[in-house]
């Protein structure tokens, strides 16, 4: 009989109190400062980071291999048969690609490694699936073939108040925009399907790229009903306006705000304001 474990990581965005809920096995991203390296949403929150900004723009990393190593070791123990990983974009991050490699060393629980090419919580919504197929019953092989499927309905945008936060963590990617950031010029930032972040459009100023944010979510919603999170991150005013003017929208069937943790703001900065969808 299959035992199945699933493992996600600090890219995913969920709160603690739902990863300890559905026994969630959790792999903290670190924040790396000169004098200190911190455990993403474990030793350090969001709030602790956007107030230390202005001193110091701190580094982020991958997980520590002995950490996986043990939360491997863990699992096995509790008598786990097989695991599925969730990961943070492999474009962003060295996550899966170094639990991949340590899984090979532990031959006797199966492990899939699921690089879901996105971040925040789009990644979040493919644990809580997760989450859900379990509940239902369903096998390892259903679950890791359902995923992928999953995943291309699966899409997040967001807009900034800078770019200077993603040029100087290396995070740029393909945005475009850094002339046109003299010009006011705001781009909606999403994921590509290498999993690195792109423009999906631009706005000139603030409000223009709240008002892009609701057409791409019009024409997600045009097409089936949604699940939808708000995402915010040091602009909580603003998301709670937007989920208040769209809350009510037709073929929304879920909605909620979420908060983007210190490992992705860090690369974004305070006022990272964007949308989870997830179509159904």
């Amino acid at each position: 009989m299959q035992k199945i474990a699933l493992i996600t990581d600090s890219g995913c965005d969920l709160e603690n109190e739902t990863l300890k809920k559905y026994g969630i096995f959790f792999l903290p991203l670190r924040i790396i400062y000169k004098d200190k390296d911190y455990l993403d949403r474990i030793e350090i929150s969001p709030e602790d980071l956007y107030s230390s900004l202005e001193n110091e723009i701190p580094k982020t990393s991958l997980p520590d291999g002995k950490y996986m190593d043990d939360i491997l070791n863990k699992i096995e123990s509790e008598g786990y048969t097989h695991a599925i990983a969730i990961t943070i974009s492999s474009g962003l991050s060295g996550t899966s690609n170094s639990l991949r490699i340590i899984a090979e060393n532990h031959p006797n629980l199966h492990t899939h490694i699921f690089d879901t090419r996105i971040l925040s919580m789009p990644q979040g919504v493919l644990v809580l699936n997760a989450i859900q197929m379990l509940e239902e019953g369903k096998s390892f092989e259903e679950i890791i073939e359902v995923l992928p499927k999953l995943r291309e309905k699966t899409y997040g945008y967001f807009t900034l108040n800078t770019l200077e936060y993603l040029k100087k963590g290396g995070r740029i990617g393909k945005v475009s925009g850094t002339i046109g950031e003299m010009l006011n010029i705001k781009p909606v930032i999403s994921v590509n399907d290498d999993g690195i972040y792109y423009t999906h459009s631009k706005a000139r100023g603030r409000k223009q790229a709240i008002s892009k944010l609701k057409d791409i979510l019009n024409e997600h919603l045009s097409v089936s009903k949604c699940k939808i999170w708000v995402l915010q991150g040091g602009a909580l005013e603003e998301a709670k306006a937007l989920f208040a003017e769209v809350k009510d929208w037709a073929n929304i069937s879920f909605i909620d705000i979420a908060t983007i943790g210190p490992a992705l703001g860090v690369h974004t900065g305070p006022g990272l304001l964007g949308l989870a969808v997830q179509r159904e």
